[in-house]
């Protein structure tokens, strides 16, 4: 049994920079991590994907993006060489292809059973991340067994399918970026959309990103939202970060050739039925965009920035056929593989402590969970709508390094 006062669990941004932190208050730990560093970036990706936000805003406690190519998007090559640079940087203790295999409380702290050993602490960091799991609707299980059936996780390129019809099941970034590859390809794709977050890649001549960190949007505190549980359900934004810096939309999709359907609400020998909210869905995603734009300009006229910026503008709305599909037969249509860009949910089957609410989420306060010296972060909107973000990841380890610490100092009174 070996011993440290902190197991950081996931070398990810998150677990980093939070070694980062624990470091500078000469707390010592050890970061455990199933795989190699970055271990998501690097193996659970599509091949093109890159990050949504600029490489500008790739910061971590004391590190920052450092290329030639600022308002560019990083690669997950890149996005894995930084992080690989940053746990150099930081001289982070990783042990690596090291696995979990239980986490439970006792009276002096926590036992962390691993496949290369045991880990007694006082305290821990769950830093595994939001995304370790796809989630795939109970809708699944009445596909027809003929059909293939991907997550967004298991995805990598086009020639992986068939060359045949696709369906994508959610239309946040996973879904919309999916969907572009694949009908270039030449292969028909058939898009269903629910709630989605539509917001433009350029507005004013700055990225939206820009605009989210001038405003002070992206650093809202979870103390400040109504609904906080809500917030923290919200899709992602429908973004996609290409060298050409492109807007891509449902209106985009459409030009391109996607059929834009509704929600996946049922599957029936063989036919899929969508949602008659479509309509409604997309009204409302240019609502919230055009609010969001409406801020902007007013913090642009309040801060008499005006003519340091390109001139407002506002876009079309979302194009809806005006009787748009409900119903689809999957063989005459084509399709034989469905992908599932319907979300992620984070892996605590190892977490052997009483700290879930009925529905199995994670219960805790801006990421101090409910159990003695235990944290998490990594999580949508934890501490502030950044949280899920590499930029979100600084804050958040500073604030959760100051009550450990403060923990720390109680416990040894």
């Amino acid at each position: 049994m070996k011993h440290t006062t902190t197991v950081i669990i996931g070398a990810g941004q998150s677990g980093l920079a939070f070694s980062k932190q624990l470091s500078a208050r000469s707390i010592d730990h050890i970061v455990l991590e199933r795989g190699e560093i970055a271990n998501s970036w690097r193996k659970e990706r599509w091949d093109s994907l890159r990050l949504l936000t600029p490489n500008w805003q790739s910061r971590l406690p004391g590190f920052a993006y450092t290329g030639n190519d600022p308002d560019g998007y990083m690669t997950m090559t890149e996005v894995t060489r930084f992080l690989e640079d940053y746990a150099a940087f930081a001289n982070a203790p990783v042990q690596e292809s090291t696995t979990v295999l239980s986490v439970r409380q006792v009276e002096a702290g926590y036992i962390v059973k691993t496949d290369q050993g045991d880990w007694h602490c006082a305290a821990i960091m769950l830093a595994n991340g939001a995304c370790n799991i796809a989630s795939v609707p109970r809708i699944a299980e009445d596909m027809p067994s003929s059909m293939r059936s991907l997550t967004s996780m298991e995805y990598k390129n086009p020639d992986c399918l068939e060359d045949a019809g696709v369906m994508i099941v959610g239309a946040s970034a996973s879904g919309v970026q999916i969907a572009k590859e694949i009908q270039a390809s030449g292969r028909q794709v058939t898009l269903c959309v629910g709630e989605h977050v539509r917001l433009p890649r350029l507005y004013r001549g700055r990225d939206i990103k820009w605009w989210m960190d001038a405003i002070d949007a992206m650093d809202m505190s979870y103390k400040e939202v109504d609904d906080i549980r809500r917030a923290r359900r919200l899709p992602s934004l429908q973004l996609v970060g290409t060298p050409e810096r492109i807007t891509l939309d449902l209106n985009t999709l459409r030009q391109e050739g996607v059929e834009i359907v509704g929600r996946l609400a049922g599957m029936h020998n063989g036919t899929a039925q969508f949602s008659g909210s479509l309509a409604n869905q997309c009204a409302l995603a240019d609502l919230k965009m055009n609010r969001l734009l409406d801020s902007i300009d007013e913090w642009a006229s309040s801060n008499a920035m005006e003519a340091g910026f390109d001139a407002m503008q506002r876009f079309d709305p979302t194009q809806v056929d005006r009787d748009p599909r409900l119903a689809l037969n999957m063989e005459s249509h084509g399709i034989k593989t469905i992908i599932w860009a319907t979300g992620y949910r984070p892996d605590y089957s190892w977490l052997h402590v009483p700290v879930f609410d009925r529905k199995g989420n994670l219960r805790h306060d801006g990421g101090i969970v409910e159990a003695p010296g235990m944290y998490v972060m990594g999580l949508p909107f934890l501490r502030r709508r950044k949280s899920s973000f590499i930029d979100g990841a600084c804050d958040d380890a500073r604030d959760l390094a100051n009550h450990l610490n403060d923990h720390l100092f109680r416990a040894a009174a």
